[in-house]
């Protein structure tokens, strides 16, 4: 059985030109949120509530209880590990966005591959984030990254 010196972290990171409030409230509202991640939530973050995420065309759904929430700087989740959202302004209108998700449980060869699945899947999130917010534009990559693993209508 392989251990691990240190526990792996999953992490993506995006610069979205767009103002730190407006990429903060991208994370808070599902309405907004809904426009390039999961297809509904059941409500706005808010620390120490616990919401759920569905994405309907796999059929998942995810119950996420928010820990804490520091406006247009920090948002941290259990999501079953712990993901941390922070949230830099570099700009008037430009904000760097890194998130880090950590808590990974089983085996070690589990444990970097949950890392490694976590880092790929939150970068779709903020290629997505950045399509919405800077052109509008829904890209679907959620919905496109496994058609396969759709569930039937």
């Amino acid at each position: 059985m392989a251990t691990l010196r240190h526990a792996p972290v999953g992490k993506a990171e995006m610069l979205i030109r767009r103002p730190v409030s407006e990429v903060y409230e991208a994370f808070i509202d599902p309405a907004i949120t809904s426009k390039f991640w999961f297809t509904k939530g059941s409500g706005r973050l808010e620390a120490g509530k616990r919401v759920q995420w569905d994405w309907e065309m796999y059929g998942a759904s995810a119950s996420v209880e928010v820990i804490e929430l520091e406006p247009n700087k920090r948002i941290v989740i259990d999501f079953g590990t712990f993901v941390e959202f922070n949230f830099a302004p570099q700009s008037e209108t430009e904000t760097f966005v890194t998130i880090t998700d950590s808590g990974f449980q089983g085996e070690a060869d589990e444990v970097v591959k949950m890392a490694i699945d976590s880092t790929e899947g939150f970068t779709i999130v903020l290629c997505g984030l950045k399509a919405w917010l800077e052109h509008n534009i829904r890209l679907n990559l959620v919905l496109d990254k496994a058609p396969y693993a759709h569930i039937e209508r």
